[in-house]
Formats: structure tokens, C-alpha cells, sequence
């Protein structure tokens, strides 16, 4: 089965369809700056374009940043506050005339991993933690998803921890890798110390440079990069459509 995914996020908007039985894009996938601002018609917009270019005539799953509920986003942490009680399903069904499947960006995400990449055939606790413009956050318990934990949001004494160690704060404050990883390391510590999960798996853009904090890292479960990197909320969110 085929399925267009399509992933948005704070700074992109990225999108191919997927063989969601092997996991592949079957084309390359397209990206399109995340509007500014960020506002529900105009990331419609964008969505529409995706859509109109792959010519597709399918059901598309979409991870979006932010937490969904009930086919309505609930937070709008690195979006246009506008889109907070949005009816996110029907908005890109009525944009593009296709049934949608709306999810937190991570949950999906988390979803490819857990299916084609690092936690396929894991079992116990996992946690997958997104790093890019904010940190997103899934966790599984033997494959099942607890949907929407946005850990990103948990503090570490008095600042939310994406304000602390996302990628666009070591980017905004130039920090050098080794101390940025070391506050990298002590968000990981207290979700380990909140959770005790098995394994932990570096998703987003950071997944694709390992070698640049991986050895500042200290914790008691293992940690691994993402293997599906920046297509995992593509195929992730195509999944979820078969998953309904």
C-alpha cells in the first residue's frame, strides 16, 4: 500500500509517498520552507503543494509539531499560536479534497523507528527525543505509543529543556559541541531518572552527527542514532493512515 507522508516542522515541510510495507520512499521527498508566519492557511498552503505535486489522489498521514487530539491541535510551542484549537484534519481535507491523519511530529517519528529503524524488534520502554528547531518526544512500551508526551517541555531547574538544549539554541548561542552535549546529557539524565527506559534513540537532525556529541553522553540504558533520520516522520506518519 502507498501512502503520501508528510512531515512539518518548525523550520520545514517535507513530504514523499512510502511504501508502508517495506518503508521506503518511492520518490525523492520534496521540502518547503515552513511559512513565516507559520499561520493554519498558510502551512495549508504548503501542504496543498506537496499534495498537487505528487499528483496524489490518496489518503496522507502528516506529523505535525505540536499535540494533536482528537484530529485538533492542542499547543503550538514552535507554530503560529493561531493554530491552537484548529481542527487540523479537516482543515488540510478541506484544502486538498484528501483524507488526512494528523499526528505529533515525534509520535510519528517514533512510529518509523519502532517499525523500520533503530527500535524495530525492541522491546520494554523506549524513547525516542527529536532534535532540531524544538525537541520532540515518543515514547513506546512494547511497541505501543503513549501519545503526546512532549518532553521537550519538562524543566531542568528553571527553563524548559528545549530552551536550554535544543539544535536552534546551540545554534542561537553558538555553543561548542562539547557544551552543548553536556547539556544534552543532563536532559537525558533526568528523563532516565523520570522513565528508566531501555533504550533511548537520538532522532531529528541530530541523528546525522553522531560523532559530534554521542561521546560526551553518559546514561545507564543504551543509546542509539536514528536510522531512518530525517525520512522518519515522512514514513512514520504514512503508517498511522493503515494504523486507523
Amino acid at each position: 500500500m502507498e501512502v503520501l507522508g508528510i512531515d512539518i516542522g518548525g523550520s520545514g515541510i517535507k513530504g514523499a509517498p512510502v511504501d508502508i510495507t517495506s518503508g521506503k520512499l518511492l520518490n525523492k521527498r520534496m521540502r518547503i520552507p515552513t511559512p513565516q508566519p507559520s499561520s493554519p492557511q498558510a502551512v495549508a498552503a504548503v501542504v496543498k503543494k506537496i499534495v498537487d505535486t505528487f499528483n496524489w489522489k490518496g489518503p496522507v498521514g502528516c506529523g505535525f509539531p505540536a499535540v494533536v487530539r482528537d484530529g485538533v491541535v492542542r499547543t503550538a510551542s514552535n507554530i503560529d499560536k493561531n493554530w491552537i484549537g484548529t481542527p487540523v484534519n479537516k482543515l488540510f481535507s478541506d484544502k486538498t479534497g484528501l483524507p488526512f491523519n494528523v499526528l505529533n511530529d515525534a509520535d510519528a517519528a517514533g512510529y518509523a523507528e519502532i517499525s523500520f529503524g533503530a527500535g524495530k524488534g525492541r522491546k520494554g520502554v523506549i524513547i525516542i527525543v527529536t532534535v532540531g528547531t524544538g525537541i520532540g518526544s515518543a515514547i513506546f512500551f512494547d511497541g505501543q505509543l503513549v501519545p503526546n508526551t512532549e518532553l521537550g517541555h519538562v524543566f531542568l531547574k528553571d527553563i524548559e529543556a528545549e530552551k536550554y538544549t535544543s539544535d536552534a539554541v546551540r545554534k542561537k548561542e553558538d555553543l561548542p559541541w562539547p557544551k552543548w552535549a553536556k547539556r544534552f546529557n543532563k536532559y537525558l539524565q533526568h528523563l532516565e531518572k523520570l522513565f528508566w527506559p531501555d533504550l533511548i534513540i537520538i532522532g531529528g537532525g541530530m541523528s546525522k552527527k553522531k560523532e559530534k556529541f554521542f561521546d560526551n553522553i553518559t546514561l545507564n540504558c543504551e543509546l542509539v542514532e536514528a536510522k531512518l533520520l530525517n525520512h522518519a516522520g515522512i514514513i512514520g506518519a504514512a503508517l498511522t493512515v493503515n494504523n486507523q
